[in-house]
């Protein structure tokens, strides 16, 4: 099984945003040496929630300091972005780390972001569509072009061109059952960030497989990669503590920044489905919906992380994971001791597991 790193850049206390980076940098660098399979992060903008506005220039820099891991985003937001220079990124990423890219996609949920970058929120549905498809040729045809409503783009060469084909490591981000049916459509992997319950998010992933076998006879859906936000310690008190304490902190900020308690977001197109949760999280409480959000993720001893992990595994039948384990304003050194626990107890038994395959093309390296 594939298991990877996941940088989160996410600054909640004092430190000043260069310390948080020489952290962050810090743990990715530890990634190779402990025999993780890849270093991700995620796109954000404009305040503390993340702070990696270019994952492709993060990654960029780690294929650099690296030999062996995959580099995966986790997501670009692809409506905040012109898809010739995404698509250009992509592809140098890819020559500069010899073929090791996996792509995330994501359409965005911030409306700070959104807002930042003067784009209309109600159009991201639409844009990522288009965006997705133009890249997605692109980087198979090294040739991008669109006569889409939102994006026209005559045909036009991506230099360096794409070297080898990105079928099979492409993954999205998928919350609603509607986004789920668009990455069905257009061939691409989801990518499970809980936010809701298990019998759900199974549901969904079944509806999501039934549409892909559907709309591509003949070829099963790919696996899916799961992220976890990770507490690992040898004491099993500690861990609950570093949960109350880390993982509720960043379930709470999840919350402030995208506005889940937003009951307007249902008056946006395309996001519906939040308004629907912001009156369930009205009708039970904010504490309630972080402390629900914060107990889907993974905490305890390794053998408690490694147990809940597998149980994951099975629910979901996914390929891989990608943890995170500095986050919620956590301590540098508490967060590496529990990077380094996990990858001494835990991470070569997942890898062991055989779930017959591969993230990005890959096989996990031993």
């Amino acid at each position: 099984m594939h298991v990877g790193l996941s940088t989160f850049f996410q600054n909640l206390t004092g430190l000043t945003d260069h310390e948080v980076y020489r952290n962050e940098l810090a743990l990715a660098d530890q990634a190779e040496p402990l025999s993780f399979d890849s270093i991700w992060s995620a796109e954000h903008h404009f305040d503390n929630y993340t702070m990696c506005p270019n994952v492709s220039q993060f990654l960029t820099y780690m294929a650099g300091r690296t030999r062996r891991v995959q580099l995966g985003s986790m997501v670009m937001v692809v409506p905040w972005h012109d898809p010739v220079r995404l698509a250009e990124e992509i592809s140098v990423l890819d020559h500069v780390s010899d073929g090791r890219a996996i792509l995330g996609l994501g359409r965005g949920l911030g409306r700070v972001e959104f807002d930042g970058f003067r784009l209309d929120m109600g159009q991201s549905r639409q844009r990522f569509v288009e965006h997705t498809e133009a890249i997605l040729g692109a980087l198979e045809t090294g040739v991008i072009q669109s006569d889409g409503k939102l994006y026209q783009q005559k045909p036009i060469q991506i230099r360096p061109k794409p070297f080898r084909s990105f079928k099979g490591r492409v993954y999205a981000s998928a919350v609603s059952p509607e986004s789920a049916r668009i990455m069905a459509r257009l061939g691409i992997g989801v990518m499970i960030i809980a936010q809701k319950p298990w019998d759900k998010t199974v549901a969904e992933l079944n509806e999501y497989r039934a549409i892909y076998r559907e709309m591509h006879p003949g070829s099963e859906p790919p696996k899916p990669l799961m992220v976890c936000f990770v507490a690992c310690h040898e004491d099993a008190a500690m861990a609950q503590e570093m949960h109350e304490r880390y993982t509720r902190r960043y379930s709470r900020s999840a919350l402030e920044h995208y506005e889940f308690h937003n009951e307007g977001l249902a008056d946006i197109n395309g996001y519906e489905y939040y308004g629907a949760l912001a009156r369930n999280i009205s009708k039970h409480g904010i504490d309630a919906f972080v402390n629900f959000l914060a107990d889907l993720q993974v905490r305890g001893t390794p053998e408690q992380v490694l147990e809940q992990m597998l149980h994951f595994q099975r629910l979901t039948d996914c390929s891989g994971f990608v943890t995170i384990f500095s986050y919620g304003g956590m301590p540098y050194p508490m967060a590496q001791a529990s990077m380094r626990l996990f990858a001494s107890h835990v991470l070569p038994k997942l890898k062991a597991l055989n779930v017959e395959a591969e993230v990005g093309g890959m096989a996990s390296a031993a």
